[in-house]
């Protein structure tokens, strides 16, 4: 149906133009996707074999829909990718505030336009895009905003009484009709107003105050929700609850390779950090580590849960800490196991502490999120220090602790030049036969970050000591470092994260 030339009522009836609900029209598009192979969800990852499939199995049934599901898990983009599955464009009559379909209006400003002008009645287009609206469920949302109520104002400028109906300004959900309509965050809706919804889910219809206003309106719902918040603290009306036919669980990437993904997808790395900045793919698995690390972690609240854009910020954060480190320089990096203490600000602003993480600080939580990450990649990378100790097997750690043993430091600093940073790992001996051994194959930029990699882990393992100073990091004899003060370097703020 070609919809630029089609501009009254009379030339659509001629076109063979028939009817159809949202839902219908959602269902329809999503039988032709799927037997074209058609992916509508692109770029959702991890979802797949769980989440897509419950949606479309939802919008197969024609079921408004809650998302339930921890923050940060993809609820909203799901529903804004929905549009793609309404008609490219529909017909409204022209000047309806309620996207009245020409051939069977609902609003007496349609139903006035149809009777009046019959067969010359105007129509215009509303594309797919038009026709998605989103709310955030606050605790100042009111009737009004989102269902409507009488407008004094338009009654004093058509001097109507409060008794005709045209005096009523409608909100969100009816001027909705024929699309999308999302609420995130339901549970933070006053009771009151859930109760409202009850007749608009089950009826179609709408109720303002003491108006007898009938009006089947065609919406597809799709609402967000906390766990914590829809079950424990009982803040959803139960018969809401029931008025929605499918209810979607949602969760956080099960493994390294897909939260890679989304992050790689989403983070905002700009190409000049890319041409200044190399990032090998360890860096990049640390980094989603970090948020594997985080939702196990006995001092973040599991409730809040912890945001895919903790590694989408981390990512970003890192490539500017070394970006930073470039500029200063003047010349091309990599990525150092040392710029992780960069993604700090990306951790503590995302995660919820429980007491005893509050107790410790958010920084601290922070820098242990780090080490339990390297702490954990770790033996991927080299021999398990615990597994060393208990069979006593031969150690490819000795010649490198042993060095340290004698009373020897190294210091990274967060700018050293590239030539620096390699003189610095490079005058502990052993340390480079270890990655040599272990990982031949590795280009020259991959085996300098695993030399480093190597002296984190075994730090995480308490074989050495890792100290941070305010320019970088130090590392040196676990036993010695009990028994010195920290150097003039540390300052009375150095901290040792063991």
């Amino acid at each position: 149906m070609n919809h630029t030339k089609i501009k009254t009522l009379g030339e659509l009836k001629k076109a063979g133009y028939v009817p159809k609900s949202v839902k219908q029209e959602l269902r329809d598009n999503l039988i032709q996707n799927l037997k074209k192979k058609v992916n509508v969800f692109e770029g959702i990852w991890g979802y797949e074999e769980s989440v897509i499939p419950d949606l479309e199995r939802a919008i197969l049934s024609k079921h408004d829909i809650n998302f339930l599901g921890l923050r940060g898990q993809a609820k909203t983009r799901m529903a804004r990718m929905m549009v793609k599955l309404l008609d490219e464009y529909i017909p409204v009559i022209e000047g309806s505030e309620m996207n009245d379909d020409p051939l069977q209006p609902i609003s007496r400003f349609g139903k006035d336009m149809v009777a009046e002008k019959g067969d010359d009645t105007p129509v215009s287009w509303l594309s797919r895009d038009e026709r998605y609206t989103e709310k955030l469920a606050t605790p100042d949302v009111s009737i009004a905003d989102l269902i409507g109520d009488v407008d004094p104002i338009k009654a004093a400028t058509m001097k109507l009484p409060y008794s005709d109906e045209r005096v009523i300004h409608f909100g969100l959900i009816p001027r909705s009709h024929r699309g999308i309509f999302v609420i995130n965050e339901l549970p933070d809706l006053q009771a009151r107003i859930q109760v409202a919804l009850f007749n608009i889910l089950q009826e179609g219809d709408i109720q303002i105050r003491g108006f007898k206003v009938r009006m089947p309106l065609e919406i597809q719902f799709v609402f967000t929700a906390n766990p914590e918040d829809y079950t424990n603290r009982g803040s959803i009306v139960t018969p809401l609850k029931d008025r929605i036919d499918s209810q979607i669980i949602t969760h956080y990437p099960k493994s390294i390779a897909i939260g890679r993904k989304i992050t790689e997808q989403e983070a905002d790395i700009k190409p000049e950090q890319q041409e200044l900045v190399t990032v090998n793919d360890v860096a990049k698995d640390l980094i989603e580590q970090i948020a594997f690390e985080a939702r196990h972690s006995e001092y973040v609240d599991a409730k809040s849960g912890v945001s895919a854009r903790l590694t989408i910020s981390a990512l970003e954060n890192l490539m500017s800490a070394a970006e930073r480190r470039a500029l200063i320089n003047n010349e091309k990096t990599y990525i150092r196991v040392s710029d992780f203490y960069g993604v700090i600000p990306s951790i503590t602003g995302k995660v919820e502490l429980v007491y005893e993480g509050e107790q410790e600080g958010p920084g601290i939580v922070a820098h242990n999120l780090v080490g339990k990450a390297i702490r954990t990649k770790f033996t991927e990378f080299f021999p398990d220090p615990d597994k060393i100790r208990k069979q006593k097997a031969n150690n490819p750690y000795k010649k490198i602790t042993d060095w340290f043993g004698n009373e020897n430091t190294v210091d990274i600093l967060n700018d050293f030049k590239g030539k620096e940073y390699e003189k610095a790992l490079n005058s502990i001996p052993g340390l480079k036969e270890l990655v040599s051994d272990l990982h031949g194959h590795a280009d020259k930029e991959l085996k300098i970050f695993l030399m480093e990699f190597a002296l984190h882990g075994l730090s995480e393992y308490s074989m050495l000591s890792k100290h941070q100073l305010t320019s970088g990091l130090q590392f040196k004899d676990l036993l010695s470092s009990m028994f010195t003060m920290p150097g003039p370097e540390g300052d009375e703020d150095e901290e040792n994260f063991q």
